[in-house]
């Protein structure tokens, strides 16, 4: 807890509700070394007198793992992708999904198409039928 969690307990509507923790990497580097020195049963008593869950040491130890860790407790942020980069990215992807929709759109009038065609030529063939039939009729 920080200095400003401190003062404010006991002020304000939500003063009974808990404060979210936040460690030092100088502290999660210490847990994720005791952690990983620590014997099989004495794991959990670790986790449990720090109130740790066995995720965040996983997660802390990624994170020390990508170099976003350091002792000196400046976390390295990962690499962006240029701005450029990203842009034309996004526009690719957008392009993409707009191409997809065009794509199913053009498929259902197609099946349309096609179900048409075929009642036409159904009601073609009848209309022979019908002719055939009432020239047979005439004669």
């Amino acid at each position: 807890m920080t200095g400003h969690d401190l003062h404010d307990a006991g002020e304000g509507p939500r003063a009974d509700r808990p404060k979210r923790r936040t460690f030092t990497a100088a502290y999660k580097l210490r847990m994720i070394e005791e952690y990983d020195a620590a014997e099989h049963g004495e794991k959990g008593a670790l986790l449990r007198r720090e109130g740790l869950y066995e995720s965040s040491i996983q997660k802390w130890r990624r994170q020390r793992d990508n170099g976003q860790l350091t002792a000196s407790g400046t976390a390295v942020p990962p690499r962006k992708e240029k701005s450029a980069e990203r842009a034309e990215l996004e526009r690719l992807r957008k392009e993409n999904a707009k191409m997809l929709r065009e794509k199913e759109r053009m498929a259902r009038k197609l099946q349309q198409t096609e179900a048409a065609l075929e009642i036409v030529g159904k009601w073609h063939a009848l209309l022979e039928m019908m002719s055939g039939s009432a020239d047979s009729e005439n004669s």
